[in-house]
């Protein structure tokens, strides 16, 4: 392993598609990273293309298979960390109302050892992904810490709960948390072809191969949309936030909103394309509006995202092309 003198990270779901980029985050900052995944949705072409292939698995960081459902992986991969980016989850409200108890099980239960093997072996910090859709039905915009509503999905529900874990952990236990709600993550790698893949990667691959994309619902609902490198910033930022950080969760934004078809027709300028999207049915369990007070993160952590939706649209638009098309 290289980058002896750096501090030892394990990312959980480093495979996938924002863990992926802060295994190369913290590669590059000199850290030594462990990453443990179990390839359910991660890929083992996300890790082999850090660094622009430069930078190999079992090489220059560590690897290890498994499932943070099972306490014992998690333990033997919290040894002698220096600290843990916890990025392993089930995403995707649709797929949480269709199943679940699957994902209780990986969310919930996964991120519970998550908590108790790093208080077992001594691991200072645990900085965790948790999720705007904690904010449910709340209607207030923007989305402010201590405003939450209901949840609207088994989804967020358990970053619901996984946000109780970590403060409690932090009050009673003493190791130090901090959750990053992230808002709406885009980017290079992350996956268009899964039937739950995120509204960008599914409008930028349909429009790259001459197809009309699909909006579930009017397309007047809202997002903040987030580039995967201030999610990278966010996270290393937490790592080292002040002590007094710990034991709460912070909203991961730009701080600002795109409707659908504002997306869309941001899209087709970027692309010199005239397809016109086509309007399904809503989807379950999905809130209309949501945008982030990034106050708190700012005033606390020290973060602020930096790229703007264009440039950040400019290029993931690159990366697809490239190995999409």
């Amino acid at each position: 392993m290289s980058n002896k003198n750096g501090k030892l990270i394990l990312v959980t779901g480093g495979a996938g598609f924002i863990g992926s980029h802060i295994v190369e985050g913290l590669l590059e900052q000199g850290d030594r990273v462990r990453v443990l995944d179990n390839f359910s949705t991660g890929k083992m072409e996300n890790l082999e293309s850090l660094g622009n292939g430069k930078l190999t698995p079992g090489k220059d960081f560590e690897l290890i298979r498994g499932d943070i459902r099972d306490l014992s992986t998690v333990e033997a991969a919290c040894m002698e960390t220096d600290g843990i980016l916890h990025q392993a989850a089930l995403g995707s409200v649709p797929r949480s109302v269709e199943d679940p108890a699957t994902t209780q099980s990986v969310n919930v239960d996964g991120t519970l050892n998550v908590f108790l093997a790093a208080r077992t072996h001594n691991v200072p910090r645990v900085v965790y992904a948790s999720s705007s859709s904690v904010y449910g039905d709340s209607e207030r915009l923007p989305k402010k810490e201590g405003t939450e509503g209901l949840p609207l999905s088994p989804y967020a529900l358990t970053k619901r709960v996984n946000e109780d874990y970590g403060r409690l952990f932090s009050s009673l236990y003493g190791l130090e948390t901090i959750g990053l709600r992230y808002f709406n993550v885009y980017g290079p790698r992350q996956d268009p072809t899964s039937e739950y893949a995120a509204v960008i990667p599914r409008f930028v691959t349909a429009l790259l191969h001459g197809r009309q994309p699909a909006i579930y619902g009017t397309g007047q609902q809202s997002r903040d949309f987030t580039y995967v490198k201030d999610v990278v910033l966010a996270n290393l930022i937490a790592l080292d936030a002040p002590l007094e950080a710990c034991g709460r969760a912070y909203n991961i934004g730009r701080g600002d909103r795109s409707t659908l078809l504002e997306l869309i027709a941001t899209l087709k300028d970027l692309l010199n394309s005239d397809i016109e999207p086509f309007h399904t049915d809503p989807r379950a369990g999905d809130v209309m509006h949501s945008s982030a007070d990034t106050a708190l993160a700012r005033e606390t952590l020290g973060f602020a995202a930096t790229s703007d939706l264009r440039t950040g649209l400019s290029r993931s638009i690159e990366w697809y092309r490239i190995h999409l098309v």
